[in-house]
Protein backbone atom coordinates (compact mmCIF):
# COMPACT_ATOMS: atom_id res chain seq x y z
CA UNK A 1 0.00 0.00 0.00
CA UNK A 2 1.38 3.38 -1.00
CA UNK A 3 0.87 6.23 1.47
CA UNK A 4 -0.97 9.33 0.31
CA UNK A 5 0.76 12.69 0.16
CA UNK A 6 0.20 15.30 2.87
CA UNK A 7 -1.86 17.47 0.52
CA UNK A 8 -4.09 14.52 -0.38
CA UNK A 9 -4.61 13.74 3.29
CA UNK A 10 -5.37 17.39 4.06
CA UNK A 11 -8.03 17.55 1.32
CA UNK A 12 -9.64 14.33 2.52
CA UNK A 13 -9.65 15.43 6.18
CA UNK A 14 -11.40 18.68 5.28
CA UNK A 15 -14.40 16.66 4.10
CA UNK A 16 -14.76 14.74 7.38
CA UNK A 17 -16.99 15.76 10.28
CA UNK A 18 -15.57 16.34 13.80
CA UNK A 19 -16.69 12.94 15.13
CA UNK A 20 -14.89 11.13 12.30
CA UNK A 21 -11.76 13.23 12.89
CA UNK A 22 -11.84 12.33 16.58
CA UNK A 23 -12.11 8.64 15.76
CA UNK A 24 -9.26 8.87 13.26
CA UNK A 25 -6.99 10.61 15.78
CA UNK A 26 -7.73 8.06 18.49
CA UNK A 27 -7.18 5.18 16.11
CA UNK A 28 -3.92 6.73 14.94
CA UNK A 29 -2.72 7.10 18.53
CA UNK A 30 -3.20 3.37 19.14
CA UNK A 31 -0.69 2.28 16.51
CA UNK A 32 2.57 3.91 17.44
CA UNK A 33 3.97 5.31 20.66
CA UNK A 34 5.34 8.30 18.72
CA UNK A 35 1.85 9.18 17.45
CA UNK A 36 0.54 9.13 21.01
CA UNK A 37 3.48 11.23 22.25
CA UNK A 38 2.97 13.80 19.49
CA UNK A 39 -0.74 14.00 20.24
CA UNK A 40 0.07 14.44 23.94
CA UNK A 41 2.45 17.28 23.11
CA UNK A 42 -0.03 19.01 20.81
CA UNK A 43 -2.95 18.74 23.24
CA UNK A 44 -1.31 19.30 26.61
CA UNK A 45 2.16 20.82 26.27
CA UNK A 46 2.24 22.99 23.14
CA UNK A 47 0.78 25.96 25.06
CA UNK A 48 3.57 25.88 27.66
CA UNK A 49 6.84 25.57 25.74
CA UNK A 50 8.96 26.49 28.77
CA UNK A 51 7.34 23.74 30.82
CA UNK A 52 7.88 21.29 27.97
CA UNK A 53 11.57 22.21 27.81
CA UNK A 54 11.94 21.66 31.57
CA UNK A 55 10.20 18.28 31.32
CA UNK A 56 12.53 17.16 28.53
CA UNK A 57 15.58 18.44 30.44
CA UNK A 58 14.51 16.42 33.49
CA UNK A 59 14.16 13.32 31.32
CA UNK A 60 17.63 13.92 29.81
CA UNK A 61 19.06 14.24 33.32
CA UNK A 62 17.52 10.93 34.28
CA UNK A 63 18.87 9.24 31.16
CA UNK A 64 22.37 10.57 31.82
CA UNK A 65 22.21 9.22 35.37
CA UNK A 66 21.21 5.77 34.07
CA UNK A 67 24.24 5.43 31.78
CA UNK A 68 26.35 2.33 32.45
CA UNK A 69 29.88 3.74 32.85
CA UNK A 70 31.68 0.37 32.88
CA UNK A 71 32.96 0.87 29.34
CA UNK A 72 32.90 3.47 26.62
CA UNK A 73 30.91 1.05 24.44
CA UNK A 74 27.91 1.35 26.79
CA UNK A 75 28.42 5.08 27.19
CA UNK A 76 28.39 5.62 23.40
CA UNK A 77 25.28 3.49 23.03
CA UNK A 78 23.46 5.39 25.78
CA UNK A 79 24.51 8.83 24.55
CA UNK A 80 23.24 8.03 21.06
CA UNK A 81 19.96 6.83 22.60
CA UNK A 82 19.61 10.08 24.55
CA UNK A 83 20.33 12.16 21.45
CA UNK A 84 17.79 10.16 19.41
CA UNK A 85 15.12 10.76 22.06
CA UNK A 86 16.02 14.44 22.26
CA UNK A 87 15.72 14.86 18.47
CA UNK A 88 12.30 13.20 18.63
CA UNK A 89 11.13 15.69 21.27
CA UNK A 90 12.56 18.55 19.20
CA UNK A 91 10.62 17.28 16.18
CA UNK A 92 7.40 17.32 18.21
CA UNK A 93 7.90 20.95 19.13
CA UNK A 94 9.04 22.22 15.75
CA UNK A 95 10.28 25.39 17.46
CA UNK A 96 13.82 26.47 16.48
CA UNK A 97 14.47 28.10 19.85
CA UNK A 98 13.41 24.95 21.70
CA UNK A 99 15.78 22.95 19.52
CA UNK A 100 18.70 25.22 20.35
CA UNK A 101 17.93 25.23 24.10
CA UNK A 102 17.65 21.45 24.31
CA UNK A 103 20.75 20.75 22.22
CA UNK A 104 22.77 23.27 24.25
CA UNK A 105 21.63 21.47 27.38
CA UNK A 106 22.58 18.09 25.90
CA UNK A 107 26.06 19.36 24.96
CA UNK A 108 26.53 20.85 28.42
CA UNK A 109 25.55 17.55 30.07
CA UNK A 110 27.82 15.60 27.73
CA UNK A 111 30.75 17.94 28.41
CA UNK A 112 30.33 17.59 32.19
CA UNK A 113 29.83 13.82 32.04
CA UNK A 114 32.23 11.60 33.95
CA UNK A 115 34.24 9.75 32.76
CA UNK A 116 35.32 12.44 30.32
CA UNK A 117 34.18 12.06 26.72
CA UNK A 118 37.56 13.46 25.60
CA UNK A 119 39.08 10.00 26.14
CA UNK A 120 36.90 8.55 23.38
CA UNK A 121 37.13 9.70 19.77
CA UNK A 122 33.57 8.71 18.83
CA UNK A 123 32.01 10.63 21.72
CA UNK A 124 34.23 13.64 21.08
CA UNK A 125 33.23 13.65 17.40
CA UNK A 126 29.53 13.36 18.32
CA UNK A 127 29.95 16.31 20.71
CA UNK A 128 31.78 18.41 18.10
CA UNK A 129 29.13 17.61 15.44
CA UNK A 130 26.39 18.78 17.77
CA UNK A 131 28.26 22.03 18.46
CA UNK A 132 28.68 22.65 14.72
CA UNK A 133 24.99 21.85 14.16
CA UNK A 134 24.06 24.27 16.95
CA UNK A 135 26.14 27.01 15.36
CA UNK A 136 24.11 26.67 12.15
CA UNK A 137 20.80 26.60 14.03
CA UNK A 138 21.67 29.64 16.14
CA UNK A 139 22.39 31.62 12.94
CA UNK A 140 18.74 31.11 11.90
CA UNK A 141 17.31 32.70 15.05
CA UNK A 142 16.46 36.36 15.76
CA UNK A 143 19.49 38.64 16.28
CA UNK A 144 19.00 39.03 20.04
CA UNK A 145 18.61 35.29 20.50
CA UNK A 146 21.64 34.70 18.27
CA UNK A 147 23.79 36.74 20.62
CA UNK A 148 22.43 35.12 23.80
CA UNK A 149 22.74 31.56 22.54
CA UNK A 150 26.09 32.33 20.87
CA UNK A 151 27.45 33.34 24.28
CA UNK A 152 26.13 30.12 25.83
CA UNK A 153 27.66 28.07 23.01
CA UNK A 154 31.06 29.68 23.57
CA UNK A 155 30.82 28.98 27.31
CA UNK A 156 30.17 25.33 26.57
CA UNK A 157 33.05 25.20 24.09
CA UNK A 158 35.56 26.52 26.63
Amino acid sequence: MKAATVSQLKKELQHRNPEELLELCLRLSKFKKENKELLTYLLFEADDEAGYIETVKAEVDGLFLDINTNSYFYIKKSVRKILRALKKYIRYSGNKETEVVLLLYFCEQLKNFTPSIRRNTTLTNLYERQLAYLEKKIALLHEDLQYDYGVLLEEIRH
